[in-house]
């Protein structure tokens, strides 16, 4: 990303502080803040900064980005009993808030020295404030000492734009590798979307499909059906599981996975939206194997793009023949499934995992605890699985360890333990 202005561009002032074209952009994490640095440089400029001053908003950027500080942008309080998705959502906001951080101290040292060229004449734009509290050395040096208006509001600008940045990045593991959709105003078309995120996080227990059709919006700037993934023109956003262990794997975060092939907008939905509608076996009626299951192979298939959406499943074959399992379906279960610290206690009951995965409908049990023992097995075909048990009461857990029943074990009075290898038997 060029860090000079290029002449014949869009003048700067008002509210334009960059040369994105007005039909939109797409930038990486780094390549926007890369493009902020204009933003930074009027600051200094205008309010004659020096090293000494840098560190007071260093300090400034690091209390906005981070959770817990009277400063923080992101008022989200995490505990032990904190649901899955605000956890992971919270541990996202700390880390790349660290690192936007250590991006912006490291961008105000060299433009010290080393400053972005400018248009002629001083940067002036006006910012509306969106609220963001400053610390009182960095509301002393913006808006008194050498600071004003002028200053006041570049900060303001780049302030804001590095909150957007963070929030956006929010639902991806691999954030420093989005597209993310810019426009002559930043990131603040993603203002409204974002609005209805947080607000979600921060006062209920968020729906995974809030978390995609929020990175769907800073992704393509535009909304779309509720879904558990989409992709868009470049690649896909699906959910982590599909290439980590599902021991490890997080619930609710995307990946997103580059693939020049894919062209149109589209969002994964599940084959049946009401699970609680779809048919059941009872894990004690399935037939009993008559031989080792035995490696199982797995693979994804997508359906057509109709209306803006399509399905996907999960093929797992064995000996010639193929169980079919909705993708959505088993990453519903992955999200359901309880994995809590091992003790003792063991499943009263064994039902064969190739049995499972061609049983009609949902598979349960009514009839007391009931493992399932995938280990050996491929993690595409333990994901399979879980889209096969009905989600309640699941239970995943590393070979060689039991379950103790606790009371977040749900409302049912059997369990259904899958057992898995550890992670680094992978």
């Amino acid at each position: 990303m060029p860090r000079a202005f290029i002449p014949g561009t869009p003048a700067l002032g008002g509210s334009r502080w960059n040369t994105f074209p007005v039909a939109g952009t797409t930038l990486t994490a780094r390549e926007f803040f890369t493009a902020t640095e204009p933003l930074l440089q009027g600051i200094i400029d205008d309010n004659a900064l020096t090293s000494a001053d840098s560190e007071v908003l260093e300090g400034q950027i690091r209390a906005a980005l981070a959770l817990g500080t009277r400063e923080t942008s992101l008022p989200l309080s995490l505990g032990p009993d904190s649901a899955p998705a605000a956890r992971e959502l919270g541990a996202q906001a700390e880390t790349i808030g660290q690192e936007l951080a250590s991006w912006s101290t490291e961008a105000l040292e060299r433009l010290l020295t080393d400053p972005v060229p400018l248009p002629a004449g001083p940067l002036v734009v006006r910012s509306h404030c969106y609220g963001h509290l400053l610390t009182p050395p960095a509301a002393d040096l913006l808006r008194g000492r050498r600071g004003g208006p002028v200053t006041m509001q570049l900060y303001n600008e780049w302030l804001h734009q590095m909150v957007l940045l963070r929030d956006a990045l929010l639902p991806f593991t691999n954030w420093q590798d989005v597209p993310l959709l810019i426009t002559p105003t930043g990131l603040r078309h993603t203002e409204p979307a974002r609005d209805a995120f947080l607000t979600e996080l921060l006062v209920r227990q968020i729906r995974h499909t809030s978390i995609v059709a929020f990175a769907r919006n800073v992704v393509t700037g535009i909304s779309g059906p509720a879904g558990y993934g989409f992709e868009a023109g470049g690649g896909t956003a699906l959910p982590a599981v599909l290439d980590q262990s599902p021991l490890t794997a997080p619930r609710h975060l995307l990946t997103w996975r580059s693939d020049p092939a894919v062209g149109e907008a589209a969002t994964y939905v599940p084959e049946v939206q009401d699970y609680y509608a779809a048919p059941r076996t009872l894990v004690e009626d399935l037939p009993p194997a008559t031989t080792t299951s035995g490696p199982l192979t797995a693979r994804t298939v997508t359906g057509p793009v109709a209306d803006g959406t399509r399905t996907a499943r999960i093929e797992v074959t064995h000996d010639g023949t193929t169980a079919h399992v909705d993708l959505g379906q088993a990453l519903r279960g992955h999200r359901f499934a309880h994995r809590e610290d091992p003790a003792a206690g063991e499943a009263s009951g064994t039902a064969d995992v190739w049995s499972a995965l061609r049983a009609p409908g949902l598979v349960w049990t009514q009839s007391g605890d009931v493992t399932l023992d995938a280990t050996g097995q491929d993690d595409l075909v333990v994901l399979a699985l879980l889209g096969r048990l009905y989600p309640e009461n699941v239970t995943l857990l590393p070979a060689g360890r039991s379950a103790a029943r606790t009371t977040a074990d749900g409302t049912g009075p059997s369990r259904l333990v899958t057992l898995v290898d550890p992670p680094q038997a992978r």
